[in-house]
């Protein structure tokens, strides 16, 4: 780190007060807001990554790929990890994120951060005028979410949620048939049964060197460091904990839930009803580790059904996490990660007239976000949609944990007439952690 670099850090750590474990409210310098949006000089997209593990560094070389950008930063609560990908990368190192929204070299970021911290730094860097690719599930609460539509749409922010299959041209495909009525009217369309989270505590392990923990933590109650807890689907990993995911109903429900609403035309909305039938949901804590069967096999039950405005109803039932099955008067169409199914089988053969409805197109789901930074238009995947996705997907959850059925208002987004579902549409966090104002 140069001194300039190293001065920068010290002024950065003594106006936000986070030497240390981060106490302070998380806020910006007011001298990162306000940015007018424009691309760096001779069009180049300065691109930035926060959160570079396993899946944020994959995203951020496929960002850092294409033609016009140029790696400037990467940020990430364990230093050596992101010295490591800057390194390869050409691009400076970082463990606190806000140093590297203040740069003002940086047009955009890619965030892949465990699903806890996605909200609070894609609002931040809404905040800081950059736009922002957002891996999936877009978040862990439903109130997160409406909050990052907000910070996108004050600061004129293009962000784009990592839902790539809508970038898979049979996935469109298929979503295009169902649209334009090829099986008739939809009588059932059938989910994956994706398992909700658990808990579990397992004693503690040295931290390893150079992660600050308390940090990847954030906003929710520090946990007992153990690399089967802060590895992701490990034995079980952070993605089956309650606290910090919406287990494998937000992981892979993300994808597939997303593909059901792209299909039935509901991106602006959402079921009004959601319930579950089977035995009472029953929520394991374990001590030790497991593998995520253990946990998965308890956490599948009840049965989640949902239903729309307009009386198509879904039931989680089925086994194909990327997409859904979809069953009309005249036949049925299944769609996957990447291809279909259909019975007629010559459905596949068919071609989408010019008068019928088509659904956006993108090849590239990378691509069509930084083409998008270039010419400000919406993504395949705004983060209007990815919220709208992960919500349904978090009132699986909800009806789970509730056991009851629920009434959901999608224009409102909360339960009508239930107290204690809404409880549940965001969490209690850390002071220091808040979820900021867009």
């Amino acid at each position: 780190m140069t001194r300039q670099n190293r001065s920068t850090r010290r002024r950065f750590l003594q106006n936000t007060a986070v030497a240390g474990a981060l106490g302070a409210p998380l806020l910006l310098p007011a001298r990162v807001l306000g940015r007018d949006g424009a691309t760096s000089p001779n069009e180049q997209i300065g691109m930035g990554a926060v959160g570079v593990g396993r899946q944020g560094s994959g995203v951020y070389a496929a960002a850092c790929s294409k033609k016009g950008v140029r790696p400037v930063a990467v940020a990430d609560a364990s230093l050596p990890r992101a010295e490591k990908v800057g390194k390869h990368r050409g691009a400076e190192a970082y463990r606190d994120y806000r140093e590297l929204l203040e740069r003002k070299d940086i047009d955009a970021i890619t965030t892949a951060t465990p699903d806890h911290w996605r909200a609070i730094v894609t609002v931040h860097a809404c905040q800081a005028g950059k736009d922002v690719y957002a891996e999936k599930p877009l978040t862990l609460t439903i109130a997160e979410g409406r909050r990052m539509v907000e910070a996108a749409r004050k600061h004129g922010r293009i962000v784009q949620t990592g839902s790539q299959q809508r970038s898979m041209g049979a996935n469109r495909f298929g979503c295009e048939l169902v649209r334009n009525g090829r099986i008739g009217k939809i009588k059932q369309v059938l989910g994956a049964n994706y398992p909700s989270p658990w808990t579990f505590t397992f004693d503690a392990q040295p931290v390893p060197e150079g992660l600050d923990w308390d940090l990847w933590c954030g906003p929710v109650a520090v946990q007992p460091y153990h690399v089967d807890f802060a590895t992701p689907r490990r034995s079980p990993g952070w993605i089956s904990h309650r606290l910090f995911s919406g287990g494998e109903v937000t992981g892979w429900g993300a994808h597939g839930i997303d593909q059901i609403q792209w299909a039935l035309g509901k991106d602006d909305t959402g079921p009004t009803e959601i319930w579950t039938e089977g035995p009472e949901f029953d929520e394991p804590h374990f001590t030790e580790p497991h593998s995520r069967g253990k946990g998965e096999s308890r956490t599948k039950q009840p049965i989640v059904y949902f239903r729309y405005a307009d009386g198509i109803t879904v039931k989680m039932d089925g086994s194909n996490p990327g997409g859904g099955t979809f069953i009309g008067e005249d036949g049925k169409i299944e769609i996957f990660r990447g291809r279909i199914g259909t019975n007629p089988a010559e459905l596949k053969g068919e071609k989408i007239a010019d008068d019928e409805i088509h659904l956006y197109q993108s090849s590239d789901h990378m691509q069509n976000w930084i083409d998008c930074i270039r010419t400000r238009e919406e993504p395949i995947a705004d983060v209007e949609t990815g919220h709208r996705s992960a919500t349904v997907c978090h009132l699986i959850n909800i009806a789970r944990w509730t056991g009851r059925r629920l009434k959901w208002d999608p224009k409102a987004e909360r339960f009508v007439g239930d107290d204690e579902a809404n409880q549940y549409l965001d969490i209690e966090r850390r002071k220091g952690y808040e979820l900021p104002q867009a």
